[in-house]
């Protein structure tokens, strides 16, 4: 087959514990955002504004929502002679070796079990890269810098508040070298109790083939297989050639339900962080039937402020700083604030929402409060799991967690929900 020049491998099989109820049948990358798109798809439409066609998405956790939206690769132009989106779940061969037939133990491991497909595609570069995380970057620009150093590895850095640099994969970058582009990494340390340096990984790296093959296989030894625990401090105790590569766009960490709600809030404002139709954001429109949806109805007396409401919507409350994706209908005399509704939610006549995230396919009864009481507004994200059936009146308190799936006996038995109370 002809040569393809970088092959990208997204890394989209992980659940996150702290997104909670949200993908507990899902992946992260698979979670619903902004109104009708998925996490996974700014990956993908950050590769195809890239020019980028040959795509694996690795997969593991509960595959089936990122199967179904996946499709074809057709939403993002992977489909051709010469291009297409390969998923790659775990798999079992006849290899003697137990490594070969298990579950992914870890990214880096995810990637050296399909050395096979990586190494049929002879790519001259090969970029691996999280499908959980919401930005906009033209790859060929880290591409160009990453010939330009001639580096064995090239990773992609954002800088944060050090307050919370413990959290990600921390590098200090000689930018002596090529100032605000990027340098050489002088260290890098794996998610630091006491940060020394602010620039945090986006997971975005750029690897030499030949480094990259050996690399994965020397970690076959460890006990761990992750690229930031393990593959960079390897490379660089190596005294391979490291760089940093500095972005200074926008970039949307959905690591917990906070920094979930808090990206989501991003889309609203008369000058948006993310800015969807700027970015040339695609996503698969047959999933879900999107494509089919009607336009949203907004009845007489409703009040629509500062929100996204996609086709398919029924407005008959009010709806403020929010966003509503398909199938979502507001009861007259409800009220949505600060919250995001996922597809086909029902809330009912005289319900109060405020900062709630709403999984998919739950009827809300009427006069249901679900936050602060009285007109005071939420601090914190409350969560409710999908097909929920919640009765008329019940009050949940700000912070719970509603589990997918309670049933209707369960349910007959509460009287109300506690502030930061779980109900599973």
């Amino acid at each position: 087959m002809p040569k393809s020049t970088t092959l990208a491998m997204i890394l989209a099989g992980s659940r996150v514990d702290n997104l909670n109820v949200l993908t507990y049948y899902r992946p992260k990358s698979a979670v619903p955002f902004g109104g009708f798109a998925r996490v996974i798809d700014f990956a993908l439409s950050n590769l195809l504004h890239s020019g980028i066609e040959q795509v694996a998405i690795l997969s593991q956790y509960r595959s089936y929502s990122l199967i179904n939206h996946i499709g074809t690769g057709a939403a993002w132009d992977m489909i051709g002679r010469n291009r297409g989106v390969s998923i790659l779940p775990p798999f079992k061969d006849n290899s003697d070796n137990k490594c070969h037939a298990d579950w992914y133990r870890g990214s880096a491991d995810a990637v050296y079990k399909n050395l096979d497909f990586v190494q049929y595609h002879d790519p001259e570069q090969i970029l691996i890269l999280s499908g959980d995380h919401i930005y906009k970057m033209d790859y060929q620009d880290m591409i160009a810098y990453h010939h330009k150093k001639d580096a064995d590895l090239t990773i992609a850095f954002v800088q944060v508040d050090k307050s919370k640099a413990h959290r990600f994969g921390i590098a200090a970058i000689d930018s002596n070298e090529d100032g605000e582009t990027g340098g050489r990494l002088l260290n890098y340390w794996e998610k630091p109790e006491s940060p020394e340096a602010d620039w945090a990984s986006l997971t975005v790296l750029v690897f030499k083939p030949e480094v990259l093959y050996r690399a994965l296989q020397e970690n076959q030894e460890s006990s761990s297989f992750e690229f930031g625990r393990d593959i960079i401090p390897q490379l660089m105790a190596q005294g391979r050639k490291v760089y940093g590569y500095k972005y200074t766009g926008y970039w949307g960490y959905t690591g917990t339900t906070e920094e979930y709600w808090q990206a989501s809030m991003d889309l609203l404002g008369e000058n948006p962080p993310i800015d969807m139709e700027a970015w040339g954001l695609r996503t698969n429109m047959e999933h879900r039937g999107i494509r089919d949806a009607q336009p949203a109805l907004i009845r007489d007396g409703a009040i629509v402020h500062n929100s996204l409401v996609y086709n398919g919507c029924i407005v008959e409350g009010t709806v403020k700083n929010s966003i509503l994706f398909p199938g979502v209908h507001v009861e007259k005399g409800a009220v949505v604030e600060d919250s995001v509704l996922f597809f086909n939610n029902h809330i009912g006549a005289d319900c109060k929402l405020s900062r709630v995230i709403m999984d998919v396919n739950s009827v809300i009864g009427q006069g249901v409060r679900i936050g602060p009481e009285a007109t005071s507004k939420a601090k914190v994200v409350t969560l409710i799991g999908w097909n929920n059936h919640i009765p008329d009146n019940m009050c949940i308190g700000e912070g719970a967690k509603i589990y997918p799936n309670i049933s209707s006996e369960q349910w007959s038995k509460v009287k109300c929900v506690e502030a930061e109370e779980v109900l599973r």
